[in-house]
């Protein structure tokens, strides 16, 4: 039986969108369309609350995911917006609004953004042009078990060699 901290749909999945390694693995979401305008309850303005997010085709083999959500666009270099890892090999997403926890059901744990706190910290670009915003999922090939509280360039030294792909979506925020 898969486990989800979401309701889904399989029938969802068609027109899903998003890089692949070329082998299916997908991730996306039905908060917004890909490289479209993230909506303003995801955001800073808005309930700066975190998108559900789904996936689909994850390799053979893989034992857990995580989750980095980035900036490349803010003023100072990549921002990370955040870090979630420990994911069991047999979810298939996470819901909206994921409590900002250090760690949340079924040993999933939640590292700190660049906004210096644990869990979701949502687009909050300067006023001016739009700022991409990409949401990586990590296949590993291991149960790692992370402490909870990691940086983003924390986990990416502890996941490495356990890659087995990795797949993005990203959407659009413009602050105004």
């Amino acid at each position: 039986m898969i486990k989800t901290i979401m309701t889904i749909s399989f029938f969802f999945f068609i027109g899903a969108i998003g890089y692949t390694n070329g082998k299916g693995f997908h991730v996306y979401t039905d908060a917004f369309k890909e490289n479209s305008p993230i909506p303003l309850k995801f955001t800073c303005q808005g309930d700066d609350i975190s998108p559900e997010i789904s996936w689909k085709n994850a390799p053979k083999g893989t034992k857990s995911f995580a989750i980095i959500m980035d900036d490349p666009d803010a003023p100072f270099g990549t921002f990370v917006h955040w870090v979630i890892y420990n994911i069991p090999a047999d979810y298939i997403g996470l819901k909206e609004d994921i409590l900002k926890e250090k760690e949340i059901e079924d040993g999933i744990t939640q590292g700190i953004n660049d906004f210096g706190k644990i869990g979701y910290g949502g687009p909050c670009p300067p006023p001016g042009k739009p700022h991409r915003y990409f949401i990586k999922l990590y296949a590993l090939d291991a149960e790692l078990n992370l402490p909870s509280g990691l940086r983003a360039k924390e986990l990416l030294k502890k996941i490495k060699g356990h890659i087995l792909s990795m797949t993005t979506y990203f959407g659009l925020y413009q602050r105004r």
